[in-house]
């Protein structure tokens, strides 16, 4: 295959955008899609992660363009990229802004967290040939906006970029209602890291006779690149904090990526992490909505810092130069982990991911090698000093950190017992003391998974927890006012009737969901058979009519009966 550039007939304008960009030659996915978009052919590309897909149709984007760009007018539409997540479409909307530096169009970002007022004014006023959205916003848009849907007729190319997250998401009706706002004569990339039905099916829906691309590294017999080290590393639950924050010290000059399996565990550890590591660089990508864009885009900029984050940051997102991904808590699903793994090493450069396991969940590692050709070697614990009493210290400070602490333990435990792979990640098998400790749990949440379990590895701080007061003083006052008031008497209340785990709820509702539309189609089916039987009898009454078995005064008093 060959991977110049010189041997497509690229456009000065773009040929300027890559050489700003450094681009010496194509990836495999880019030297076999750009040519065929370039043709006019609808594609549907499968690729590793890491493999340089947003070039591979930001290219033909910027190429189709130029080719009509006396056609297009200020309002119009042509190009529309739909990505699962903001951080997603940022990045986009990131690597554009270099092409259109020399191409004469405009771009617009229409993606959750912004103001949908701003999103009005700015397509009113300026127009954007180039979208780059995320569903539910765009949706939103087309009934706000007067004008949009006539605008997006004039659509030539639609991009679904990590279009297996999208429908994961549930994204599936927008996509639809999207298509059917959209020419039938366009072309359609459609882009993913791995093949599903609910893909196969949409590639069937929105593409017309798609050329199937599937890209994988050479000589390569596993799902991720040559240049991506993945280890494991086995640490007790009661040990699991003060490791990670090891591994943060002695990687102090790289730039780390670290995955919770929650939000509400990135709100608690990530002021912690930034008081017991002043010296580095910690950012959040789940604080104040507000602040989301500028963790994302300042983290990309830093030569080294750590980002923690969720699963919205595993697929698809591209920043420059990660040095490690540690997996602090284990994926939902194994190819998760292949997503998470792959924010490094990305586009040639080398790079490692370590994730910490309890002894609990070794056979995960098996798991990995047979259901995605992973192979993770061992790494040792490194040592670590014991920071957790410090932590607990935090916790008595200040309430807003002793809550988020209870709030992350919940938030984990829930999560766990619901992971696919339940067999390995067994919540009964939880060493929940030791777990608590590790948050830095002055004492245990009372919660339903907790009745039926004897907690070992865990003392309790002996202490009054209502007088922990926040350091927040407009909160602590709003605190005493609802003491004050009889508030805690209703909790007592509250927490002494029977509940059951958060799991157990959800289930319930399905089954109680499920039992009402049988009661329905049940009813249903009652009254359809009434009807049945009493037009089979007017039937036969109509019958006895003609045959004149019966006269017309007997027919309709039947008939009326």
């Amino acid at each position: 295959m060959n991977l110049q550039w010189k041997n497509l007939n690229l456009s000065p304008e773009t040929r300027s955008a890559l050489k700003e960009l450094k681009f010496k030659q194509m990836t495999p996915v880019q030297a076999s899609c750009i040519p065929l978009f370039l043709q006019n052919k609808d594609v549907a590309v499968e690729a590793v992660t890491g493999s340089g897909k947003t070039l591979a149709f930001v290219i033909p984007i910027i190429e189709k363009l130029l080719r009509i760009k006396n056609e297009i007018r200020k309002k119009d539409v042509p190009a529309i990229i739909i990505t699962p997540t903001r951080e997603l479409a940022i990045q986009i909307s990131n690597v554009l802004e270099i092409f259109l530096k020399y191409a004469p169009f405009s771009k617009l970002l229409f993606v959750g967290g912004t103001s949908t007022e701003k999103n009005i004014k700015d397509f009113s006023e300026n127009g954007g040939n180039i979208l780059i959205v995320t569903p539910g916003r765009f949706i939103e848009l087309f009934k706000q906006i007067e004008g949009l849907r006539s605008s997006v007729k004039a659509a030539e190319i639609l991009i679904l970029d990590e279009a297996d997250r999208l429908l994961e998401m549930g994204f599936e009706v927008s996509i639809n209602t999207i298509l059917e706002y959209l020419p039938k004569q366009r072309r359609t990339g459609l882009f993913s890291a791995t093949q599903t039905k609910q893909v196969e099916d949409l590639i069937r829906a929105g593409l017309r006779n798609p050329v199937q691309i599937k890209v994988t590294e050479k000589h390569s017999k596993e799902n991720v690149p040559d240049t991506l080290s993945n280890y494991y590393c086995l640490v007790d639950a009661s040990k699991k904090f003060n490791q990670l924050i090891a591994l943060l010290k002695m990687h102090a000059k790289s730039k780390i990526l670290v995955f919770f399996s929650t939000c509400a565990a990135v709100d608690y550890f990530y002021p912690l992490i930034q008081h017991l590591l002043p010296k580095q660089k910690i950012l959040s990508i789940h604080s104040k909505k507000g602040n989301r864009f500028n963790s994302f885009e300042q983290f990309g900029k830093e030569v080294s810092a750590v980002l923690l984050c969720t699963d919205v940051m595993a697929r698809g997102v591209d920043i420059p130069k990660i040095d490690w991904v540690i997996q602090y808590d284990p994926p939902t699903s194994a190819s998760n982990f292949i997503h998470r793994a792959g924010r490094t090493a990305r586009i040639g450069n080398y790079g490692s991911s370590l994730i910490l396991l309890l002894p609990s969940e070794e056979s995960y590692i098996k798991f990995l090698k047979i259901n995605q050709k992973v192979e993770l070697e061992r790494q040792d614990c490194i040592e670590a000093v014991n920071l957790l009493n410090k932590v607990r210290k935090f916790s008595k400070a200040d309430r807003a950190i002793y809550e988020r602490a209870i709030r992350a333990y919940v938030s984990f435990v829930r999560a766990y017992s619901k992971h696919e792979c339940n067999v390995i990640f067994n919540v009964n098998e939880l060493d929940f003391g030791g777990l608590a400790y590790s948050f830095g749990l002055l004492h245990l949440p009372s919660m339903p998974e907790l009745r039926k379990t004897t907690v070992v590895n865990f003392e309790p701080v002996e202490m009054d927890y209502q007088s922990i007061k926040f350091k927040d003083k407009l909160r602590e006052k709003a605190r005493q006012t609802r003491l004050l008031n009889g508030t805690q008497k209703t909790k007592k209340k509250i927490k002494n009737e029977k509940t059951e785990a958060w799991s157990k709820k959800k289930e319930k509702k399905i089954k109680k969901l499920k039992r009402k539309e049988e009661k329905e189609k049940k009813r249903k089916r009652k009254l359809d058979e009434t009807e049945v039987d009493e037009l089979n009898d007017d039937f036969k009454q109509l019958k006895k009519l003609k045959k004149r078995k019966i006269t017309l005064e007997e027919f309709d008093n039947q008939f009326i009966s």
